[in-house]
């Protein structure tokens, strides 16, 4: 039978490889021979391999096609490809019923015996392996609505170079620029989750919804995060949330303090102080926190054991903790304002603000800037580098009761007992907004997202937006059974802690919290070692209390002023002396205009030297002559006490 005739037609042939394992005999030419049954095996790429086709229906089992593959002429992707045509080929013959394959035992096996074998063939990877080629090769396209976002300043054309020689570091430049604005246009990516919100039909107000309605429609794992604490004994209670959110602490007016994990319930700790406290606050890390009591300030442990009593701290009435400097500032009732490095237990300054009890404090997060409020309706701005106040606002004509920064340290919002509340833009130093409330507010705080929440009796309200546009409503309101003592939002959670006479509630605010945390920043979910590692990275990236400034750009900057002063210092000790030399003419070429020169700045030189010289020594001699003659004074029985002059 001619080869062409035993073809099947193309559009019948089986396309894409085929995964079914073929079984085929080898020639003799096979010095390894193949696997029994039909195995896969090790091809050698010294030997063919023969593949008799055998048509049954012919008379005598008539050999119709005889496929040879000469190993050594191929590559194994090339191998591996001819293999599996042809076993798809040998597949479509053997369901037509037009090939009989007879399989046995190789050489290799039979020498080796089966246990050996499997051994050898577990031991050795197969030369021949599919590779499967990647349907989308190269990187993944970038949105082009990303890649504007992030587009920096247009740079200039290499067209535009005057040189030839810039034109390979204007590119290298351009590269570099355009690789980053491709980075950051992928990091998108990486921040998949957006703030929540409350969505509500034409008609209704957000503020008409209660915290069981919002508590009815979310997961049970955000419903588990609104409780509330009964502790009526002790209170009314100050609290504070740490960095990454995770931890609470609540300080009792009557001496009971707590530490707790709020999100699994777990108690850290929980003591009573025995006397009154004031405020209580996290500090670098959630195994240590401070407590402002009757006469000093202390320092706890996770476990509640006494670390530290800073007696230089006295009288304290609030505490603000300075991450990035390791710093806690203290406002005591007598108008003091105090700075202690809690890193080497060094107090950094303590200042008289002239002001009586400094009992409304908050910082500035962007600069490190304490802001105090005071009863004639000023707000103060203080600097541990200065004995005064670096800026000083009129923001009410009533005494000021709360006073609160933004996370971007643009926006301040502070209320008074004259029932108003007024969002400041510190980048002016103007009033933005201006609202009138029911009552004074008698505390205030900012949530990540640029929430606004303000505590006024028994009631809180929360404003949305309220440094961006004129707000007629607030956001959520929340009515309680007892005064309200604290607020403060958590971090990285939609979640609202407010403290009052009788205990601790914790509300839902959808849209509160940020949903994207930095793990190198704050991250909710470190473990022990890397709560290790990253104290040691803080204390490794702390800021000295001398870079604390107003103007936090300023660092950046080029202090004039200084570098005047040293240029005229070194003016002054470099005098310019007149000198008359004129290099004698040497042949050689060693009168060239670059020696002759030189030989002159080494003759100024010299001279300068010499002047110098002669200044260090008149100065000597002078102290000198100051030493003898207070010698040769009247002396005294008290002479002894004089310091001498060296």
């Amino acid at each position: 039978m001619d080869k062409k005739k035993s073809r099947k037609p193309k559009s019948a042939r089986p396309k894409g490889n085929v995964k079914k394992k073929v079984q085929y005999e080898t020639s003799a030419e096979d010095k390894f021979g193949t696997s029994h049954k039909g195995r896969r095996h090790r091809f050698s790429v010294s030997h063919k391999y023969v593949l008799p086709v055998v048509d049954k229906n012919s008379e005598g089992g008539q050999k119709v096609e005889e496929y040879k593959i000469d190993v050594g002429k191929l590559s194994r992707s090339k191998l591996k490809h001819q293999v599996t045509k042809w076993a798809g080929k040998k597949k479509w013959l053997k369901e037509e019923g037009k090939v009989n394959v007879k399989s046995g035992k190789s050489d290799v096996r039979k020498r080796l015996g089966n246990k050996e074998w499997r051994k050898d063939k577990k031991r050795k990877d197969y030369q021949v392996s599919r590779k499967l080629e990647d349907p989308y090769p190269g990187d993944a396209p970038v949105d082009p609505v990303k890649l504007e976002k992030y587009k920096r300043t247009d740079t200039t054309e290499l067209k535009d170079a005057r040189y030839l020689a810039a034109k390979p570091d204007m590119t290298l430049s351009k590269n570099k620029t355009d690789y980053a604005v491709e980075l950051s246009a992928r990091s998108d990516f990486l921040l998949p989750d957006n703030s929540g919100c409350i969505e509500v039909e034409e008609g209704e107000d957000t503020a008409d919804i209660k915290q069981h309605d919002i508590i009815s429609s979310v997961d049970i794992t955000s419903a588990s995060k609104s409780f509330e604490l009964d502790l009526q004994l002790f209170g009314p209670y100050n609290i504070n949330y740490s960095r990454n959110g995770r931890y609470l602490l609540l300080g009792g007016k009557k001496g009971h303090v707590a530490a707790v994990d709020w999100q699994t319930k777990k108690l850290m700790c929980e003591m009573n102080v025995m006397e009154t406290t004031h405020d209580v606050k996290w500090l670098h890390i959630e195994t240590m926190f401070a407590v402002a009591q009757k006469e000093w300030t202390y320092i706890y442990d996770n476990q509640g054991i006494e670390l530290h009593c800073l007696k230089a701290l006295n009288k304290p009435l609030r505490l603000e903790f300075l991450p990035y400097h390791f710093l806690l500032a203290t406002g005591s009732s007598e108008g003091f304002l105090s700075y202690l490095d809690v890193s080497v237990g060094k107090l950094i300054t303590s200042i008289r603000t002239g002001y009586p009890r400094l009992d409304v404090m908050c910082q500035n997060p962007k600069n490190a800037i304490i802001h105090l409020g005071h009863p004639g309706g000023t707000v103060t701005l203080w600097s541990p580098n200065m004995k005064h106040s670096v800026a000083k606002l009129l923001c009410h004509h009533g005494g000021v009761r709360s006073v609160a920064v933004d996370n971007t340290g643009n926006y301040m919002a502070t209320s008074s007992i004259d029932k108003q509340l007024i969002i400041h833009d510190l980048r002016t130093y103007k009033m933005l907004y201006k609202y009138r409330l029911p009552s004074g507010a008698g505390g205030l705080t900012f949530s990540q997202s640029g929430q606004l929440a303000a505590s006024m009796g028994s009631v809180v309200q929360v404003y949305k937006d309220v440094c961006k546009e004129k707000i007629r409503s607030p956001y959520l309101i929340h009515r309680l059974t007892t005064p309200i003592s604290g607020v403060q939002f958590c971090n990285y959670e939609d979640v609202l802690g407010v403290s009052h006479s009788h205990g601790f509630a914790s509300l839902l605010i959808p849209g509160s919290g940020e949903s994207n945390f930095d793990g190198f920043e704050a991250n909710p979910y470190q473990t022990k070692k890397q709560r290790r590692q990253a104290e040691v990275k803080m204390l490794l990236e702390k800021v000295q209390p001398e870079m604390i400034t107003l103007d936090n750009t300023a660092l950046s900057k080029v202090d004039v002023a200084t570098m005047e002063r040293d240029l005229d210092e070194r003016k002054k000790l470099r005098v310019c002396i007149p000198y008359c030399y004129t290099p004698k003419y040497r042949k050689k070429g060693k009168s060239s205009g670059v020696r002759r020169e030189n030989r002159k700045q080494g003759v100024k030189n010299n001279i300068i030297r010499d002047d110098i010289r002669d200044q260090l020594k008149e100065k000597r001699q002078e102290k000198r002559d100051k030493k003898l003659a207070n010698q040769r004074g009247v002396k005294s029985v008290l002479d002894r006490f004089k310091r001498t002059v060296e």
